[in-house]
C-alpha cells in the first residue's frame, strides 16, 4: 500500500506513472499546487500555555479548494484516471462530510469527469454551494445518520450502477492515506528538520493522520501521534468522526495513534476564535480542535515539538451553525 523507501518518496503532484485510461495531468498549474503548504509557528498560544514547547500548524487551508482533501482526493483521482477506473464517462460517485466533495467537484471541473456526491443534510450550506458550482451533482442523505448514511446510500448507487459509477470510496480506498505517506509526511519531517516529536491530527476518513504517521514512523519510530475525535456521536465538528459510534474507515489504522483524545464541540470553537483573533488564522471548528489537543500535549511534555494540522478555512464559529 504504502512506497517501502523514504527517500524516494516524490510529491504526487510532480510524480508519474503508467497511465492506461485518461491522462491524469500532472502538470496542470492548479493541480501541481496541491500540497507543499506552510507550517506555522503557534507562537502566541504557546506563550499563552506557560511556554516550554514548540507548536508548528500545517496550513492545509492553503490547498486550491481550501482544504486538505485535495491531497487524498488527488490521489484518489489519479490512481483511477491511471489505470481507467475513471474516464471514458463514467462518473466519480463517493459520500462525504463536504471538503472531500469541493475537492472531487474541483478536479472534475478541471480534469472534465462528471461527479455525484452524497452529502448529510447537515453539511454547511456554503460547501453544498461550492461543489455545485463546479458543476457537481448532490443529493443529500438523513442527517441523523450522518457520513455513515452517506456512505451507505453511495455504497448503493454503486453496486446498483456499476457501469455509470467510479466509486472513489474514500472511507476505505487506499490511495487516501497513501497521498499523506507521499507528501503530508514527508514534508513535515523536512519543515521540521527531523525535530518533530508528536503529531497530532483529527481522525475523519482517517487516511491523514494513517499516512502521514506512517511515514513519520518510517523516519523516526518514537514520534508519538495522537489522534483527535468529537467527545460523542452528536457533536459540531465538520468532518471529524466519533470512532466508537460509527463506521469504521479501513483508512485509520489504530496501529499507529498511540493516544486518542476526545474534544467538545465548545471548547474547539473557542480555539477557532483565538486562531482568528490571535494568530491571524481564520480556520474550521475542526482546526479548533486539533490546536487545543495539541497546546495540551506540549504542555504536558517539557522541550516538545508537536505538529498539527489546520485542515480547512472553514466558516467563523458565529456562523458555523454548530451548537
Amino acid at each position: 500500500m504504502y512506497a517501502s523507501d523514504p527517500a524516494a518518496v516524490v510529491p504526487a503532484a510532480h510524480s508519474r506513472s503508467p497511465n492506461r485510461g485518461s491522462e491524469p495531468r500532472d502538470d496542470d498549474p492548479i493541480i501541481a499546487a496541491i500540497g507543499g503548504t506552510p507550517l506555522v509557528p503557534l507562537h502566541r498560544l504557546v506563550r499563552a500555555r506557560g511556554g516550554g514547547f514548540e507548536l508548528y500548524a500545517k496550513a492545509e487551508f492553503l490547498n486550491p479548494s481550501g482544504s486538505v482533501k485535495d491531497r487524498a482526493a488527488w490521489g484518489i483521482v489519479r490512481a483511477a484516471l491511471a489505470d481507467g477506473r475513471l474516464g471514458s464517462g463514467r462518473t466519480l460517485l463517493d459520500a462525504s462530510s463536504g471538503n472531500t466533495a469541493v475537492s472531487y467537484a474541483l478536479l472534475g471541473a478541471r480534469l472534465g469527469f462528471p461527479v455525484e456526491l452524497i452529502v448529510p443534510r447537515t453539511a454547511h450550506p456554503d460547501r453544498v454551494a461550492r461543489i455545485r458550482s463546479f458543476g457537481a451533482a448532490v443529493s443529500f442523505s438523513d442527517p441523523a445518520e450522518g457520513t455513515d448514511g452517506a456512505q451507505r446510500e453511495a455504497r448503493r448507487r454503486a453496486d446498483a450502477e456499476p457501469d455509470r459509477y467510479f466509486f472513489a470510496d474514500q472511507y476505505h480506498n487506499p490511495a487516501n492515506p497513501d497521498a499523506h505517506f507521499r507528501t503530508t509526511g514527508p514534508e513535515i519531517w523536512r519543515a521540521t528538520e527531523g525535530r518533530i516529536t508528536h503529531f497530532v491530527a483529527g481522525v475523519g476518513t482517517g487516511g491523514t493522520i494513517s499516512g502521514t504517521a506512517r511515514y513519520l514512523r518510517t523516519v523516526r519510530p518514537s514520534i508519538q501521534v495522537i489522534g483527535v475525535e468529537p467527545s460523542g456521536p452528536m457533536h459540531g465538528l465538520e468532518g471529524l468522526k466519533h470512532l466508537p459510534t460509527a463506521l469504521r474507515p479501513s483508512t485509520y489504522d489504530a496501529d499507529l495513534v498511540d493516544e486518542t483524545r476526545r474534544v467538545e464541540t465548545e471548547e474547539a470553537l473557542v480555539l477557532q476564535e483565538r486562531l482568528a483573533r490571535e494568530e491571524g488564522l481564520r480556520v474550521g471548528a475542526s482546526a479548533g480542535a486539533a490546536v487545543a489537543v495539541a497546546l495540551a500535549v506540549g504542555s504536558e511534555r517539557t522541550g516538545s515539538v508537536v505538529v498539527t494540522l489546520l485542515p480547512d478555512a472553514g466558516h467563523p464559529a458565529s456562523e458555523d451553525g454548530a451548537p
